[in-house]
């Protein structure tokens, strides 16, 4: 190993599932170049991202700090992200780093890179397919190559579309793990998609005209992410043409999962069930991980910052609210996670508790898919959580919520501040509390592929700090 500080290369997935990964047991075999990967590190079966979606879930990742710490629980997040907490890159930065973003820029939570590069992550091309993960990799590779010849360590963020809807993979990917008519008459799975308001036209701007079979575009996600699968493996090849692959930290992981075609939350990622909040990670760092390596202890996605941080030997003076597990593969750890918070602020504003157990959500306003105000789910008896017993059990939810409750004072102490989910009552942009489902439902809505970009964006970086196209 080179006396150069080891590199950084962090793969940030938006809205993968993990399991929809080969690596994590899938019956389709969607991820075989991650599964390489894995094989080569350590992969955490049991990772979680307590506060969905985008915004606050990188906040978390990217400063080591939950919610509280970050004051951040909206995907539009109004302001910059405080000045309070330091980010990955900023601590890198002060190391020596050079720090590039690829594909995040303007959001609040990628602050402190050097230079943003961007790509096309949303629209199709003039086939109707959306090949992202090539269009990242002709940004990444050439940066890949520019920050390896300089005697700098490098800190490389890439955020990764692919498993974001549009769901658009270029041929063959789009009939992979697709072999019926996906335009059957009799099929009517469809109709309840193409009848849900918010999302309706958004979903039709491109789902293929006359598609009446949800599995079809389940499919699609799924060659999206082996077609990204396959992208990636160029990134892994150039890192070892490179020379660079014994002195790189490599992180996989992911902001948040996908509903896909559960809980009427069609083709997205809000609601705080478990197929939003379970997420991949691996890392791969010959010498300091072992190879093959799985681990079954629940993780929090505010550990991976103070994770990369140990095991580049860096102390950064910082209280982290998150836990680093670097060496937890070998040792018995004695502050094993059991039960946590957590949080969505993008359709609907919901925190609640989760156990091995129970889940309990709370919503705080009215939701447009005219859910209770109160779910709660048995994760043994019913794991996709598809019954909700909240009026059987209503000694449970009493018992979680005073968990809850317990765990925001302690924490709004422990911070000095409200907790977010309280506060960012402009969570949606309308200037307003839903008082109603219907008013909800009446007033939320994605609308085109455009549109749905512009959610995750906000002002421009400023033009001496941004490179690239």
């Amino acid at each position: 190993m080179s006396t150069k500080k080891p590199n950084v290369i962090l793969f940030g997935i938006d809205s993968l599932r993990r399991d929809h990964m080969s690596a994590y047991g899938y019956h389709r075999l969607t991820t075989p170049h991650m599964d390489r990967i894995a094989s080569e590190g350590v992969l955490f079966e049991q990772h979680f991202s307590p506060s969905i979606p985008t915004t606050p879930a990188y906040a978390n990742m990217l400063t080591g700090m939950d919610v509280f710490g970050t004051n951040v629980v909206a995907l539009r997040h109004e302001g910059p992200l405080g000045g309070h907490v330091r980010t990955l890159a900023e601590v890198l930065q002060d190391e020596g780093y050079q720090t590039t973003c690829i594909g995040f820029t303007g959001n609040p939570s990628s602050r402190g890179f050097q230079t943003y590069l961007n790509y096309e992550s949303w629209l199709p091309d003039e086939t109707g397919r959306a090949p992202k993960a090539q269009n990242l990799n002709d940004v990444a590779i050439p940066e890949l190559e520019r920050l390896a010849s300089d005697d700098k360590p490098f800190f490389l963020f890439l955020r990764h579309m692919d498993p974001h809807s549009p769901y658009l993979p270029p041929a063959p990917y789009e009939r992979m793990f697709y072999g019926a008519n996906e335009k059957d008459p009799s099929n009517r799975s469809m109709e309840p998609v193409y009848d849900f308001k918010p999302f309706a036209t958004f979903l039709q701007s491109w789902i293929p005209e006359g598609v009446t079979d949800h599995e079809y575009v389940s499919a699609q996600y799924d060659g999206a992410v082996a077609y990204m699968d396959a992208c990636m493996q160029s990134i892994f090849a150039k890192v070892n043409a490179l020379g660079l692959d014994e002195d790189t930290l490599i992180i996989i992981t992911s902001d948040h999962g996908e509903t896909l075609y559960e809980h009427e939350c069609y083709f997205d990622h809000h609601g705080l069930y478990d197929c939003t909040l379970v997420v991949p990670l691996i890392l791969k760092f010959p010498g300091r991980v072992p190879a093959g390596k799985r681990v079954s202890e629940v993780t929090v996605i505010q550990d991976i910052m103070p994770t990369v941080l140990d095991l580049l030997d860096i102390d950064s003076g910082i209280e982290f609210d998150g836990r680093s597990f670097a060496g937890r593969w070998q040792a018995e750890p004695s502050d094993r996670i059991s039960e946590f918070y957590i949080t969505e602020c993008t359709w609907m504003r919901k925190h609640g508790w989760r156990t091995p157990e129970w889940k309990l959500i709370h919503a705080l306003e009215p939701d447009f898919h005219f859910k209770p105000e109160i779910e709660l789910y048995n994760l043994v008896r019913d794991p996709e959580e598809n019954v909700n017993v909240a009026e059987q059990e209503p000694e449970i939810v009493a018992l979680l919520e005073q968990r809850m409750l317990a765990h925001i004072a302690k924490r709004e102490q422990e911070t000095g501040r409200r907790n977010p989910i309280y506060t960012n009552l402009n969570w949606h942009g309308k200037n307003k509390t839903f008082a109603t489902s219907q008013d909800a439902y009446d007033s939320l809505g994605i609308g085109s592929i455009g549109g749905a970009r512009s959610l995750q964006e906000k002002k421009a970086v400023p033009e001496e700090k941004k490179e690239g196209a």
